[in-house]
């Protein structure tokens, strides 16, 4: 009686390729799926992030300039104390800043438009102490970006209303001996994210033009609407 012969079952070169390569297009669909996902949290947290930076870039401009104080930090030609000076990318003003920042006391505060290196600008601000004899601010150090990336922006300004008519917007504040009483920055950012326009009421008396009364008048009346 001969032998019966069992034959190894398996598989062959052919199919074993063929299951590594349905594996490998299983994980590469895995890969491709974890990484539209990762992406896709990136960007989300990169779009709260940038949000975030506009809330609080809106929130610190708003704070300072509604309590800027009546108080002299240069002269012009003749000699006369100035409080305020703004043109279309550029504004200084003395305010405090908030809690232990403002240790020093109230600082010249510069709100600048600047070119960023990348076809746009960046919003900066710098601070700068107040000498007691008047002989110069003193830098508090380098200058802080509030936003980066902006396509376009402007500041503004709105003078106090008189009997014969309101006051009007304009790209500059020619007298600074006084103080406006709106001032407005429009940026649009190169994100597409949305900068809600920001109109900021100063709470210091626009009428305050080279009188040092009137000055502290307006002092004590911001003071008192705190």
């Amino acid at each position: 009686m001969k032998p019966q012969h069992r034959h190894a079952s398996g598989f062959t070169l052919i199919e074993v390729l063929g299951s590594l390569a349905l594996l490998a297009l299983l994980l590469l669909g895995v890969y491709g799926g974890i990484r539209a996902a990762t992406q896709s949290v990136r960007a989300g947290e990169a779009a709260i992030g940038r949000l975030d930076q506009i809330r609080s870039a809106q929130m610190f401009l708003r704070r300072e300039l509604a309590q800027t104080l009546a108080l002299p930090f240069a002269k012009n030609d003749n000699g006369e104390n100035l409080y305020f000076i703004g043109d279309a990318h550029e504004l200084r003003f003395v305010a405090p800043l908030p809690g232990y920042l403002g240790r020093l006391g109230p600082q010249l505060q510069q709100l600048k438009l600047v070119p960023n290196g990348k076809g746009g600008s960046r919003l900066e601000m710098s601070f700068a102490i107040l000498s007691p004899d008047g002989s110069g601010a003193k830098s508090l150090g380098e200058p802080e970006v509030l936003i980066d990336n902006v396509r376009e922006g402007s500041f503004s300004y709105r003078g106090a209303d008189t009997d014969q008519q309101p006051g009007t917007w304009g790209d500059t504040w020619p007298d600074g001996r006084a103080i406006p009483i709106l001032v407005r920055i429009d940026l649009k950012l190169d994100s597409g994210d949305g900068w809600p326009l920001l109109e900021v009421p100063l709470r210091v008396d626009p009428s305050a033009v080279g009188n040092q009364f009137n000055v502290l008048r307006g002092l004590n009346r911001g003071q008192v609407l705190r």
